[in-house]
């Protein structure tokens, strides 16, 4: 693998205590050359903790919500001069040791974006815990916005991502909301500007220490979804 650019690990992170110390054991770092975690108002010990694992370390007074933690990660990432920018969230549900993967054809000029599938993987969302709602909601999500945008994605609510410096520098992902969907209003942003993406098969993890959200959340999450990419064909307008 061509290694001749800067690779910045950014980890979103609220209430991380009790799983950003094992995420950040299984981090390869000769593939990385930084890490930056930016504390969305945690209520725990995170922020103590990242410093204490002298992590470069964001804190936000007040909890911006978080798309409004991926926008401080990625502007901090850009000033800090990065090439390659990965989200990897804190609390253990992502595998870290597929950095190398999510780096690679980012690095190599193949594509600008890469998200981690845990649908490729066969079984890998079922072995991992994921709960068959939010399976089954994904595939039916994926299957629509591949549909509307033209992709053929099969995990398009991945929260494993990796972003070429060009990509974060062309789209407006300040525009994007502060809430859960930030990600597929950046998808989106991606496609209407040609960029080329790929997915790569990630394991996952659903334990009991990992963030995770409710039916309900996942229902207006999925509605808010469906909305913005109707509008985006029909309009342009994301």
């Amino acid at each position: 693998m061509k290694k001749h650019k800067k690779v910045v690990i950014v980890m979103p992170a609220y209430n991380a205590t009790k799983t950003l110390e094992k995420t950040l054991r299984e981090i390869p770092m000769r593939y990385v050359d930084d890490i930056l975690l930016v504390d969305d108002c945690s209520k725990d010990n995170t922020v103590e903790l990242s410093r204490k694992l002298g992590l470069k370390t964001i804190v936000h007074k007040v909890n911006k919500g978080y798309g409004g933690n991926q926008k401080t990660c990625y502007k901090a990432a850009l000033k800090m001069g990065a090439d390659v920018i990965v989200m990897l969230h804190p609390d253990y549900q992502y595998d870290p040791k597929k950095i190398p993967q999510m780096i690679k054809p980012i690095l190599e000029g193949e594509v600008d974006v890469v998200h981690g599938s845990r649908i490729l993987l066969k079984g890998g969302a079922t072995k991992g815990g994921m709960p068959l709602y939010k399976r089954v909601g994904n595939i039916i999500l994926s299957k629509f916005y591949s549909l509307m945008l033209g992709t053929n994605l099969t995990d398009v609510p991945t929260g494993y991502i990796s972003y070429s410096r060009k990509v974060l520098k062309t789209i407006p992902f300040l525009r994007n909301s502060n809430g859960f969907t930030f990600d597929e209003e950046a998808l989106i942003e991606c496609v209407s500007k040609g960029f080329k993406i790929k997915e790569i098969p990630i394991p996952t993890r659903y334990e009991e220490d990992s963030s995770s959200t409710t039916l309900i959340d996942c229902i207006d999450y999925t509605l808010r979804l469906v909305y913005k990419v109707t509008r985006y064909k029909l309009t342009g307008k994301i």
